[in-house]
């Protein structure tokens, strides 16, 4: 295949994924997107001769774009456009899983400061505030009184861009002490992991503790269902397990779906090759492509 890699920086997730090409003889263009040009016209010679292209672009704009790009350009995209779009924005993720009947936590959106803070009140405390595009945990508040709402309120209305004026409030899942993320290729999980942090966020990013998970049949089927609800693709989904009144595991909660996911705590925590695994599934969706237009 002649595969082509967007990237704005190439992480450790990339150079798996770039040794696993190469070791496979796969003929690899890596497109930097802060120094390419994207012609509505036509594609820019880096793209001409491409099989499939591999959206790992760490700025959200950049991918939303990129990936019409290549749609326009006829030239295979991994995720998507669509998929991209819908996971990109945390309520059109949280509408999209509702949409599917996927449990999902209960999320409110308001968008002015005074709807915002009765949607806070109506769920009561502690609940969170999450900006609608983002990722890392990063910019996340866990609310514990009105006091605390009020200030954070304030200080997001001061924020200058459009999207810190949509206030994405959620209940708070108590969930026990861990989340779990579950790398998928078209709703198929490659391998999971459990991430434990002693504080309310769990993501790996910000050093949570990860083990491998053995996934049951309701998780999978959760998997599987959300990752149809966005589109498909390479996916991470994350689940939270919700507790019954004596804390014991009743059942889970899907409260995000990832387009430009990272894999490289999952390839450290687990005995799966994820980057082969993907790159086996990459390899199968493009021979299905070339089968189908034959």
């Amino acid at each position: 295949m002649n595969v082509g890699i967007l990237y704005s920086r190439i992480r450790k997730d990339e150079k798996l994924l770039l040794g696993e090409l190469r070791e496979r003889g796969h003929d690899v263009v890596k497109i930097d997107v802060r120094k390419e040009v994207f012609d509505v016209h036509g594609a820019p010679e880096a793209m001409q001769e491409l099989d499939v292209v591999l959206d790992r672009c760490l700025s959200t704009s950049r991918s939303l774009y990129v990936t019409q790009f290549c749609e326009a350009y006829g030239v295979p995209v991994i995720n998507g456009a669509h998929t991209a779009d819908v996971c990109a924005d945390k309520v059109k993720n949280s509408l999209a899983l509702q949409g599917a009947d996927v449990p999902t936590p209960r999320t409110k959106v308001a968008f002015t400061k005074d709807s915002a803070l009765e949607a806070i009140e109506q769920f009561g405390y502690p609940c969170v505030l999450k900006p609608v595009i983002g990722s890392w945990g990063r910019l996340m508040a866990k609310i514990d009184s009105r006091s605390a709402a009020e200030a954070i309120l304030e200080h997001k209305a001061t924020l200058g861009h459009y999207e810190h004026k949509v206030f994405y409030v959620q209940e708070f899942v108590d969930k026990p002490g861990r989340d779990i993320r579950v790398l998928a290729v078209d709703g198929e999980p490659i391998g999971a992991m459990v991430r434990s942090s002693d504080h309310w966020l769990t993501n790996a990013a910000k050093g949570a503790d990860v083990e491998e998970f053995e996934l049951d049949d309701r998780a999978r089927e959760l998997v599987a269902t959300a990752s149809e609800a966005v589109g498909g693709g390479l996916l991470g989904v994350d689940l939270m397990e919700t507790m019954d009144e004596d804390g014991n595991v009743e059942d889970y909660t899907v409260h995000e779906v990832n387009h430009t996911v990272e894999f490289k705590a999952l390839d450290d925590a687990t005995e799966v090759d994820v980057p082969a695994r993907v790159i086996d599934w990459l390899e199968a969706t493009v021979a299905e492509d070339v089968e189908a237009t034959a």
